[in-house]
């Protein structure tokens, strides 16, 4: 074996090492604004009371029997971020690479048939979770992460049952196909001892797709003819991506290995909700989440393709989160109607462990939407939710070099639109 074969071995060994202190998917987080007035106007606050519109057959399949008639709504939301890092140590040096976030249309999709007064069947389409940030080859956090995408998929079918009067159940799954893609600096000084200083190399993760399945199960129960609560829970979904690893601008051989497996569980969720209504069409809403963060807090990774084949377990230190939120629903009027809510969610990690490449932090939403009827069976709806996603503080050592800092601006504004056709 010659040695400069061995130097590749060991460098891969080393940059398996590194990875394993930052390597995970990027903004990770679930989006429960799914593009309708009754979700993206509420900041989700509606999701589990939602027995208006067929976007229920996702947000809470039970609700679904309070539609009387077949129903299609369809929708689009983009998504405007402006997230912007602000460096105080940089022992590596680099910029703070402007603002990182991308912008994104994601679409959707529900429908609702009424088989019987009791019965009904639901599908949607939607995007549950995302994200994507892009700093820059030169960016002070280089070694963490320079960029990293998360995009999910999922079509669902569902089913709902009324009970009797005041109690629906319903049920379904999420068939979800995912994507993430992450590229990262090799700090080539550090992996070959008493080389001297050498220029940056690169890693990417690419092509890395999974598909898997979330079931979810919700209810309704009618507490008076004015209160509603209504509950809903998503179970724990594995994850098991598999995609190309691919280096670039190497000082020596490239590593003999071009493949690279991440595996981690999306959490399970329960979220609740109260609507009362204080007047006909006029509704204040309650609702709480918990979503279980600490499942996903060990990430596992693991190259293949080549002779040797390191893998190796990174825990997060992530704990469970909850959120809260109230918001206010005006229908009252037949042609047209508004809403707005907000809510707050917790972070899921504490200063000390948080990443550059997943700088979960706390979330604030505020929403606002505005519906009109276009005619006897096809309605229109604008909406829009303002995100706050916390300072994020990042303060990590990411192949033996230190960066430290938090993000001045880090928000984002989504912005939809739907149509909704009753038959």
């Amino acid at each position: 074996m010659n040695s400069h074969y061995n130097t590749a071995i060991r460098a891969l060994i080393g940059f398996t090492a590194a990875l394993l202190a930052q390597a995970a998917p990027a903004a990770g987080f679930y989006i429960s604004e799914v593009g309708t007035p009754g979700s993206l106007g509420t900041a989700g606050v509606a999701n589990p009371v939602n027995t208006v519109s067929a976007d229920s057959s996702w947000t809470n399949p039970a609700g679904m029997t309070g539609l009387q008639q077949d129903e299609m709504l369809a929708g689009l939301q983009v998504l405007l971020p402006k997230i912007e890092f602000d460096s105080s140590v940089a022992e590596a040096g680099g910029s703070d690479g402007g603002n990182a976030g991308n912008i994104a249309a994601i679409p959707a999709f529900f429908m609702v048939k009424k088989l019987n007064d009791r019965t009904r069947l639901g599908f949607s389409l939607v995007a549950p979770q995302g994200g994507a940030m892009n700093f820059g080859d030169d960016f002070v956090g280089r070694y963490g992460a320079t960029k990293v995408r998360l995009a999910a998929i999922g079509g669902s079918p569902s089913i709902a049952y009324k009970v009797n009067d005041r109690l629906s159940l319903g049920g379904g799954v999420s068939i979800i196909y995912t994507q993430f893609e992450q590229s990262i600096a090799i700090n080539q000084s550090a992996l070959v001892p008493g080389s001297g200083t050498l220029p940056d190399g690169k890693a990417k993760f690419d092509n890395m797709t999974d598909l898997g399945y979330q079931p979810f199960a919700g209810l309704t129960y009618y507490l008076s003819d004015n209160l509603m609560l209504g509950v809903v829970y998503r179970a724990e979904m594995d994850v098991n991506l598999e995609g190309d690893l691919n280096f670039r601008n190497l000082a020596f051989p490239t590593p003999p290995a071009d493949e690279i497996e991440i595996d981690w569980d999306n959490p399970q969720t329960l979220k609740a909700g109260l609507r009362y209504e204080i007047d006909p069409g006029k509704r204040l809403i309650f609702s709480a989440n918990w979503e279980d963060w600490s499942a996903f807090s060990k990430n596992q990774l693991a190259i293949t393709g080549g002779v040797l084949n390191p893998a190796g377990v990174l825990e997060r230190n992530f704990k469970d989160t909850w959120s809260a939120g109230v918001a206010f629903v005006d229908g009252s009027n037949k042609t047209h109607g508004y809403s707005v809510g907000f809510s707050y969610d917790s972070s899921p990690v504490s200063n000390k462990d948080r990443t550059i490449d997943l700088p979960f932090d706390e979330t604030y939403k505020l929403s606002a939407a505005y519906g009109w009827q276009g005619s006897k069976q096809l309605d229109f709806a604008l909406g829009g939710t303002l995100m706050y996603f916390g300072e994020g503080k990042v303060d990590q050592t990411a192949q033996g070099v230190r960066f430290k800092g938090k993000f001045d601006t880090n928000m984002a504004l989504f912005l939809g639109g739907t149509l909704r056709y009753h038959f």
